[in-house]
């Protein structure tokens, strides 16, 4: 049974190293550890304030982001919507000036034939003109080939001019 209980001695001594080592402990190594702790604590507290900060900032960032894309967006659209206005405008403008241009041509058309038209008239009032002439030519030589002929011919002539 003596191995269960210790001597008095030793008891002392333990109890002895144990104070020793305590108070060297509190004294030398407790404040270093507890301010070791500290540090490690503030520098959790430290890193986790940061990244709520961080999150906090990324949270703000996407808003921030979103009312760009919401602006690039209605910027797109406005800039689409005056390419349209500017595309009908050409168009139309291409179309009324494609119809002014085709009025005039057509115009010019109609007037090219009108001219032509009058000239043919004219040129075929001439060569009927000539023919008449010739063909008149022709039956006075033949009616007027007689000496008799030509004598009653020159008489009603001075007639028609007497009574004028």
């Amino acid at each position: 049974m003596e191995l269960l209980k210790p001597a008095f001695g030793l008891t002392f001594w333990m109890v002895l190293g144990f104070l020793i080592v305590l108070f060297l402990l509190t004294k030398f190594a407790w404040k270093p550890i507890l301010n070791a702790l500290n540090e490690r604590d503030k520098s959790i507290e430290d890193a986790l304030n940061a990244a709520i900060k961080a999150k906090d900032e990324m949270a703000n960032l996407k808003s921030d982001n979103e009312k760009l894309l919401a602006e690039a967006r209605q910027e797109r659209d406005k800039i689409l919507k005056e390419a349209r206005v500017t595309k009908d405008n050409i168009i139309n403008e291409a179309r009324d000036k494609a119809t002014a241009e085709a009025d005039r041509l057509l115009t010019l058309a109609r007037e090219g034939i009108h001219n032509e038209k009058m000239a043919a008239i004219t040129d075929l009032k001439n060569q009927v003109a000539l023919l008449s002439v010739e063909i008149a030519e022709k039956i006075m030589k033949q009616q007027l080939a007689d000496d008799g002929k030509q004598k009653a011919l020159v008489a009603d002539l001075l007639k028609d001019v007497k009574m004028n």
